[in-house]
């Protein structure tokens, strides 16, 4: 024998005071349907997904590398000088030769 929960009140609510109840539950700002996003599913192999994680990187440590070489020279011994330098020295071509194992046939 199935048994729903236990009324929260004396007596069960009727199928209109549950309906109303859900509505107010779930009505946003003066009427305006709530929307949700979902993050889009990565359908890429690890593999994929870490070549173009690499590649990323080192598009951005060229710009980085390029944003230190426009720095005027007065700013390099500052703390973002010093960070630009730290970026441009990280030597991240050790990354491109990594090749990700494969995943057990899915990839």
């Amino acid at each position: 024998m199935a048994r729903g929960r236990r009324p929260q009140g004396e007596q069960a609510l009727s199928n209109a005071e549950r309906q109303a109840r859900y509505r107010l539950r779930h009505q946003s700002d003066r009427g305006v349907p709530t929307q949700r996003h979902r993050q889009p599913v990565d359908r890429r192999s690890l593999a994929e997904q870490w070549k173009a994680s690499v590649a990323a990187l080192l598009a951005l440590q060229t710009r980085y590398i390029d944003w230190h070489g426009a720095l005027p020279e007065p700013l390099l011994d500052t703390p973002t000088g010093e960070a630009l330098q730290a970026i441009a020295d990280l030597d991240l071509e050790e990354l491109t030769a990594i090749e990700p194992p494969r995943g057990f046939g899915r990839d």
